[in-house]
């Protein structure tokens, strides 16, 4: 006959199973949604919040604008060793 610390052995063993394979199937769902909250926001798929107040502001860039571009362009100009000259 099989004695009762056989028994035990083979319950024990199964809930040892039954564990690790809870264990593996939580680390698969953490690596999962740690993947997917890490993944790369592609342009146009995240949605911001809030809105301009008024968006047609930036249709029509005004002096002050054009100016500190105009400065971008000759400091990145002269980063690059490239005479710029302006308008």
């Amino acid at each position: 006959m099989v004695d009762s610390v056989s028994i035990a052995y083979v319950l024990l063993f199964m809930a040892s199973g039954a564990l690790a394979y809870l264990i593996i199937k939580m680390i698969k769902r953490n690596q999962q949604s740690i993947i997917a909250d890490n993944a790369p926001v592609i342009a146009g798929a995240d949605e911001l919040g809030g809105k301009a107040k008024d968006p047609d502001q930036f249709n029509e860039p005004d002096d002050e604008a054009l100016d500190e571009m105009g400065e971008l362009l000759a400091s990145a100009a002269e980063a690059q060793g490239i005479e710029y000259e302006g308008d």
